[in-house]
């Protein structure tokens, strides 16, 4: 930013309050600073301003120093110090030492400072809240800054003010989630979105925490859908995150969350999203169904509408496993089994038939022609039953072959049901032709 080389100067030439040097040999090493910083050598700028306070502790410039040491330590990267040289100027109710435009300077220092320190302690941490809370209400333009220059520069400082903010409020979340401690992070995170609402990263760490929280409180997975839906629904430039990193990240781990828990339901992601964007929090009862709850409903559904399929269903899944032919001998065989229904595949003989092949069709197999049932019958039916059609019938099981799968059972013609009857046309063969009268 243009206006900070000018701010770093100005500290020593911008307006300054009168104040006396205590001799020579303070003006030369107060002297000695400013050329320091002029050449950017903050190294060197250190040294001298120890140098500056052994010599004189009681310096009228001491504020002034107080403030330069903290240019100093942010210019070798020394970010916790640089903090801490800040923290005895803005601990006062009404920090001011110094012009308007050192402050600052200060101000600026501190808060793009406490990003760059990972472990911050409390008193540090506070300290940088308090300098954000200063920055982002700060609305006099310093000394030697045009008001035109301040509109822009003012807009950007609240922004930086914000961000930092932001960064404060989700750090106990994000320290929490590191510890994987799952409550103190879901309560940090709740706390930081009630500061933020719109931000993403506090959806992000609450959904985060919410994910933690379902591995042993399922009922917690529905949250964490709905804080993952927001944090990737909501704009990235006023939910302050880089607008890459949610579509790289967020997105991306949204989807695969989803389809996960929830099975692959495009237009249910997309209503989720839709929704999530709309509140910080879930409405109360709100409830995504897990896949294995949707099956269970389905075969639920299935069971009361198609019984005899359901049934199947269940005797084909026992017989296809590998034990299938030991539950065939065990459970099975010479007992009656409920109602079935299926479609007529084939008869034996066509007209009056003693054997019925019939394939069982289940819903999600409607195309299904293979004959998996053999029906022996203990009298012929009395016509020509139509191939496709459809019959109900209870009988008892006989034998069953894995391969090819096919259950064989004796029936009673008179407990199948449904079957459609044509007469059967009398064989050419074996008709009587009448004799010829002589």
């Amino acid at each position: 930013m243009r206006w900070v080389a000018f701010m770093v100067l100005c500290a020593f030439a911008c307006g300054q309050s009168p104040k006396n040097y205590k001799d020579h040999g303070e003006y030369d090493l107060y002297n000695e600073v400013a050329k320091d910083f002029g050449a950017n050598n903050s190294s060197k700028a250190l040294t001298d301003l120890e140098r500056w306070s052994e010599k004189y502790p009681d310096s009228d410039f001491k504020g002034d120093r107080q403030m330069l040491y903290v240019q100093a330590y942010a210019g070798i990267n020394q970010m916790a110090k640089a903090i801490d040289a800040a923290g005895s100027i803005l601990a006062k109710d009404q920090p001011a030492s110094g012009n308007s435009a050192s402050m600052l300077r200060l101000l600026y220092t501190v808060v793009s400072a406490i990003q760059r320190v990972p472990d911050a302690s409390a008193q540090q941490i506070a300290t940088a809240a308090k300098a954000a809370h200063l920055l982002e209400n700060y609305d006099a333009p310093p000394d030697g800054i045009s008001a035109a220059a301040w509109a822009s520069t003012r807009t950007e400082l609240r922004s930086t003010a914000r961000a930092t903010l932001l960064y404060i409020a989700i750090m106990p979340a994000q320290r929490a989630t590191k510890a994987k401690d799952c409550t103190g992070a879901e309560a940090a995170a709740l706390k930081a979105m009630e500061l933020f609402p719109e931000s993403v990263q506090a959806a992000w760490f609450l959904a985060t925490a919410e994910v933690c929280l379902a591995k042993t409180d399922p009922a917690k997975a529905s949250f964490a859908l709905y804080e993952l839906a927001r944090a990737a629904a909501l704009d990235p430039t006023r939910g302050m995150v880089d607008g890459k990193w949610q579509q790289a990240n967020v997105i991306p781990y949204l989807e695969k969350a989803y389809q996960q828990f929830h099975g692959a339901d495009p237009q249910g992601l997309k209503e989720l999203k839709e929704m999530a964007v709309q509140s910080p929090l879930p409405p109360s009862g709100f409830v995504i169904h897990s896949a294995a709850e949707i099956e269970r409903s389905n075969q639920v559904e299935f069971e009361t509408k198609h019984p005899e399929l359901a049934l199947w269903t269940k005797i084909k899944t026992a017989l296809s496993a590998s034990d299938g032919e030991h539950y065939f001998e065990t459970e099975l065989k010479d007992s009656a089994v409920p109602p079935l229904q299926g479609v007529i595949v084939e008869a034996k003989p066509e007209c009056r038939p003693t054997e019925l092949r019939v394939a069982i069709v289940l819903p999600n197999d409607a195309q299904n022609s293979r004959p998996e049932v053999l029906l022996k019958l203990e009298k012929a039916l009395t016509g020509k039953p139509e191939t496709g059609s459809e019959i109900h019938w209870t009988g008892v099981a006989k034998a069953f072959s894995k391969e090819p799968f096919l259950l064989t059972m004796e029936v009673e013609p008179s407990k199948v049901e449904g079957a459609r009857l044509a007469p059967c046309q009398p064989n050419p063969r074996t008709q009587t032709v009448p004799k010829r009268r002589q």
